[in-house]
C-alpha cells in the first residue's frame, strides 16, 4: 500500500511540475509591504486586500505581506482586522514588477494584545504551530480546531482537561486515580505521543500547568507525515506565552471552592534593542470535593527571546512544576456496578501520595534566508520523575467488601527531541507550490523501579499487600491502621526508545480554486534491548531489541469556489507498533492505519463566522490477535496481524463574534469506534464501542463584554459541556462467560460566569455544574471518578 500510494504521489508531482513549465510566464506583477504597530512591533495576521477584487491576504508572523498575480493598474489597498481602524491606500502595478506599500497601526502592540483577548479571529486563516509551516488551515485538507487565549482566560480554566472540553472530536476519557487524564480522538487514545508543547514532544503526566497557555491547537486525524509515532486521533500542541519588546505584566489571585488559592504573576519587556524576557510564576493550595485530597503545585516558566538580525532570532524556553497531590480512584465499583453512597467518599489509604517534578528546556532557532525561503531548527529536554504509593483497586463485591492492596511506583523519564525544517515558496511557471522538508529525531529513557514489601518464609519477595479489607458502604472502615508499611525496590528497569524520520511536504497551487497537498513520511523506530538490574544481586537482565519502520504518506485535493469557502477529501495513515510474535517466531510488523477524510471550511461575514463541516473514517485492517493455529486451536503464544477496528464519525466547529464583545464557539462530534472482524470463538465482540470512547459530545459558550453606557465593562458567559454515553470496564470477547462492560450514562454541565473590568483591573466569577450534575469517568472497573459538584472560582487581576 506504501508502494502504491508513493509511486501516485510521485506521478502527480511530476505531472503537475511539467504542466507547470509547459505554461507562460504571467505577465501579472506583485503588491508586498509590511504593516507595524504604532510602537514599531510586527502586525501579524491582519487583513490585506484589493477593494473590489477578489485578492486578499494576511500579514505572517513577521508583519510581512505579498499578493501575487495582480493584472497591471491602479487599485485601492485596505487593510482590516478584528478591533483595529481600517487603513486604505491606492498602488499602482506594473506587468513584471513587485509595488510596495507599508502601512503603520494607530494601536500598539500592547492594544492589539487587549484585541485578541476581546474578539475572536477566524481560526481558518491562522496558520497554527502544529503545521511547521504558514499555511493557514483554510488550505489543509485536514480539520484543525484552536482554543484561543480568550476562551481560556474566560473560562478561567486549570488544566488541560479544563481546555479540551472545547474541542470537538476529543473526549476525555477516564481519569485513572485523578492524576492521569486519558483523551481519545476519534476514537484512539492520545498518549503522551500525541501531546506536544512549542511543538516537541511533552508529558502530561502531573496535569501541565494552563496558566502560561496562550493557546492549545489541535491537528485532527493522522498527523505522522509531519511527526510520525502518533495514533491517527489527533494531535495537540500546547503554545506557551512568549517575550515581548514592551514592558507589561499581569499579577492574579485566584480563590474557589474548597480552599483553593492560586497567586499568579507574569512579568515581560526588553532587556535591550535585541533581547527580551518574559517570566511566569504561579503557585496553588487546594483542597477538593472528595474528602482527604488536596493538591500542591509550584510553576516557573521563564523565556527569552534574542533578535541576532532581523532574519535571524532565537527563543529559548523553561519551565519547571513540582506537582504533588493526593491519589484518589474515586469511589470504585461494587458487583462490577457504580453505586452512589456519596461522590465526597475517599477510600484510598490515608497516607496515599503521588508526587511528580516536571523540568523542561527548549531552544528554537529561525533564519529568514528571504521572504519565500525559511530554517527552523528545535531542540529541547525534558524530566519527569514520579513517586507513588497507595492503593489502587477498589473492587467491592455485592456486599461492599474490597481487598486494599497496595501499589508503589518509582520511575524517571528523560526525552530529548530535535528538529530541522525548512520551508519555502516557488513558482513553477504559474504553479505555486509551499513545500516543507523536515527530519527528526527523539529518544526517550525511562527508568522504573519494582518493589516488594518483605520476604517470606522461602525467602522470595513478597510482591502483594493487602492494606485491610474495606466495607464501602461503612466510612469506619476507610481509615485502616494508618501506618504506611515500608516497601523496598527490588528491580530497576531502563527502557530506551529512539525514533527518526524524515518528510517532504508540498502544497501545490494549480489555480487559485485548486490546490493539492502531497507528502511522504519515513520513520524509523528503535525499542531498545531493555535492562533489568537486580537490586539485590547486582544482576543484570536483558530484553530483546526490536526494530520498525514504515511509510507515511498523506494526500489531499482542495477546492476553494470563493475565498470564504474551502473543500476538501485527503487520505492519510500512520504506523503502530506491536509486541509479540508470529507463528513462525518473528516478531509482528507495525500496524498501519488508513483514514480519509473530506470537509468544507467556511467563512462568513468577512471572517466574523467560521463553520466547518468534517467526515472521516479510519480502518486498522491488521490488529494483532491471537493465531488460530493449524489444527483449528488458538495460540497462547502466538498473534496474526488479520483483527479489524473502524472509527467513524462527524465533527461540527463553529465560532466567531458578529458584534463588538460578543464572542462565541460551539460544537457537535459524532463518533463510533469498534471490533468490525475478530477471531471467532475468542475474538472480541464486534460491533460494541470501545471502552473509553464517546459517542456524543457537544459544547457552546457565549460571552459579552458590555461596550458602553454605565455597564460598560461587565463582561456575562455561560458554557455548556455535554458528553454523551460511552463504556467503562472492558470490552468482552465472544466466549466470556460474563460481560464486563459498564453502560455510562450521558450527561450535561453547566456554567455560569460575570465580570468586570475597570481601567487595568478586573474580576471574574464564575460558578460551575450549576445543576450538580453526577456523573462519573471509569477506567477498567476500579478508577470510578465522579465528576465536580457544584463550584465556584473568583480571578481578580490586574495589568500593568
Amino acid at each position: 500500500m506504501s508502494k502504491t500510494i508513493t509511486r501516485l504521489l510521485t506521478l502527480i508531482v511530476v505531472v503537475l511540475l511539467i504542466a507547470g513549465n509547459a505554461m507562460a510566464q504571467s505577465k501579472n506583477g506583485s503588491i508586498s509591504g509590511s504593516i507595524k504597530t504604532s510602537d514599531g512591533n510586527p502586525a501579524a495576521y491582519v487583513s490585506v486586500g484589493l477593494k473590489n477584487t477578489t485578492k486578499t491576504t494576511q500579514t505572517d508572523e513577521k508583519g510581512n505581506y505579498t499578493i501575487k498575480n495582480v493584472a497591471p493598474g491602479t487599485y485601492t489597498l485596505k487593510t482590516s482586522a478584528v478591533g483595529v481602524s481600517a487603513q486604505e491606500k491606492q498602488v499602482t502595478v506594473t506587468a513584471g514588477q513587485s509595488s510596495n506599500a507599508d502601512f503603520s497601526l494607530a494601536q500598539s502592540s500592547s492594544q492589539l494584545d487587549e484585541i485578541a483577548v476581546n474578539g475572536y479571529k477566524t481560526p481558518n486563516r491562522k496558520p497554527v504551530n502544529l503545521g511547521k509551516i504558514a499555511i493557514a488551515p483554510m488550505d489543509l485538507p485536514q480539520a484543525v480546531q484552536v482554543i484561543g487565549n480568550q476562551v481560556i482566560t474566560d473560562q478561567q480554566v486549570n488544566s488541560l482537561g479544563d481546555v479540551m472540553k472545547n474541542v470537538n472530536g476529543v473526549a476525555l476519557g477516564a481519569n485513572r486515580g485523578a492524576v492521569g487524564e486519558n483523551f481519545f480522538a476519534r476514537g484512539y487514545s492520545l498518549g503522551s505521543n500525541n501531546i506536544f508543547k512549542n511543538g516537541a514532544r511533552t508529558t502530561i503526566g502531573g496535569s501541565p500547568e494552563a496558566s502560561t497557555l496562550e493557546s492549545v491547537e489541535v491537528l485532527k486525524g493522522s498527523a505522522a507525515l509531519l511527526y510520525g509515532g502518533v495514533t491517527g486521533g489527533a494531535v495537540v500542541n500546547m503554545v506557551t506565552k512568549k517575550p515581548k519588546f514592551v514592558n507589561g505584566g499581569e499579577v492574579s489571585m485566584r480563590t474557589g471552592s474548597y480552599d483553593q488559592y492560586k497567586p499568579t504573576i507574569d512579568l515581560y519587556g526588553p532587556i535591550s534593542k535585541k533581547l527580551a524576557f518574559r517570566a511566569i510564576g504561579t503557585y496553588e493550595n487546594a483542597g477538593s470535593f472528595r474528602d482527604y485530597v488536596k493538591s500542591n503545585r509550584i510553576y516557573i516558566n521563564p523565556s527569552l527571546l534574542y533578535k541576532i538580525s532581523d532574519q535571524t532570532e532565537v527563543l529559548v524556553q523553561g519551565d519547571y512544576l513540582k506537582s504533588d497531590y493526593t491519589p484518589d480512584f474515586g469511589v470504585g465499583s461494587v458487583n462490577s456496578q457504580i453505586v452512589d453512597f456519596g461522590r465526597d467518599k475517599f477510600i484510598n489509604v490515608p497516607w496515599a501520595y503521588n508526587k511528580t517534578n516536571t523540568t523542561t528546556a527548549q531552544a528554537n532557532l529561525t533564519h529568514n534566508f528571504n521572504e519565500n525561503w525559511k530554517l527552523s531548527a528545535v531542540g529541547s529536554f525534558q524530566a519527569y520523575n514520579r513517586n507513588y504509593y497507595g492503593s489502587d483497586r477498589i473492587q467491592a463485591n455485592s456486599a461492599g467488601i474490597s481487598a486494599r492492596n497496595l501499589s508503589r511506583a518509582l520511575s524517571k523519564e528523560y526525552t530529548y527531541n530535535q528538529q530541522i525544517n525548512v520551508n519555502g515558496i516557488f513558482n513553477t511557471g504559474s504553479i505555486k507550490h509551499t513545500v516543507l522538508f523536515g527530519v527528526d529525531a527523539d529518544q526517550s529513557r525511562v527508568t522504573s523501579n519494582a518493589f516488594a514489601y518483605g520476604k517470606n518464609a522461602q525467602g522470595a519477595y513478597i510482591t502483594t499487600y493487602n492494606y485491610g479489607n474495606v466495607n464501602v458502604f461503612d466510612e469506619s472502615t476507610y481509615y485502616g491502621s494508618g501506618i504506611m508499611p515500608e516497601a523496598f525496590s527490588t528491580t530497576s528497569t531502563l527502557a530506551p526508545i529512539y525514533r527518526y524520520g524524515a518528510f517532504v511536504q508540498d502544497l501545490i497551487e494549480v489555480t487559485e480554486q485548486f490546490k493539492v497537498l502531497a507528502g511522504l513520511r519515513y520513520t524509523d523506530q528503535k525499542n531498545a534491548s531493555s535492562r533489568a538490574l537486580n537490586l539485590e544481586t547486582g544482576v543484570t537482565a536483558t530484553g530483546a531489541t526490536k526494530f520498525d519502520d514504515a511509510f507515511s504518506p498523506k494526500l489531499g485535493l482542495i477546492y476553494q469556489p470563493l475565498k470564504s469557502t474551502s473543500m476538501y477529501v485527503s487520505y492519510a495513515n500512520n504506523f503502530i507498533p506491536n509486541t509479540g510474535v508470529d507463528i513462525n517466531n518473528n516478531a509482528l510488523q507495525p500496524s498501519i492505519v488508513n483514514q480519509c477524510e473530506a470537509g468544507v471550511k467556511n467563512d462568513f461575514f468577512g471572517g466574523k463566522l467560521s463553520a466547518n463541516l468534517t467526515y472521516y473514517k479510519i480502518i486498522n485492517n491488521n490488529i494483532a490477535q491471537a493465531a488460530i493455529l493449524a489444527d483449528g486451536t488458538v495460540s497462547t503464544v502466538f498473534k496474526q496481524l488479520n483483527g479489524e477496528t473502524t472509527s467513524d464519525g462527524l465533527e461540527l466547529d463553529v465560532n466567531g463574534t458578529l458584534a463588538k464583545g460578543l464572542n462565541f464557539l460551539l460544537g457537535y462530534s459524532y463518533n463510533f469506534m469498534r471490533y468490525t472482524n475478530t477471531a471467532d470463538v475468542t475474538g472480541m465482540i464486534e460491533d460494541v464501542r470501545l471502552v473509553g470512547t464517546t459517542k456524543n459530545t457537544a459544547n457552546a459558550t457565549l460571552f459579552y463584554t458590555f461596550q458602553d453606557g454605565a455597564v460598560k465593562g461587565l463582561k456575562l458567559g455561560a458554557s455548556a459541556f455535554y458528553t454523551g454515553k460511552r463504556n467503562g470496564g472492558w470490552n468482552d470477547a465472544k466466549n466470556a462467560t460474563t460481560l464486563r462492560l459498564i453502560p455510562l450514562s450521558a450527561f450535561t454541565t453547566i456554567d455560569f460566569s460575570a465580570g468586570y473590568s475597570w481601567k487595568r483591573f478586573s474580576l471574574l466569577a464564575k460558578v460551575s455544574n450549576i445543576t450538580n450534575e453526577l456523573n462519573y469517568f471509569v477506567h477498567e472497573n476500579y478508577s470510578v471518578n465522579p465528576i465536580a459538584p457544584r463550584q465556584f472560582l473568583t480571578t481578580l487581576s490586574y495589568k500593568f
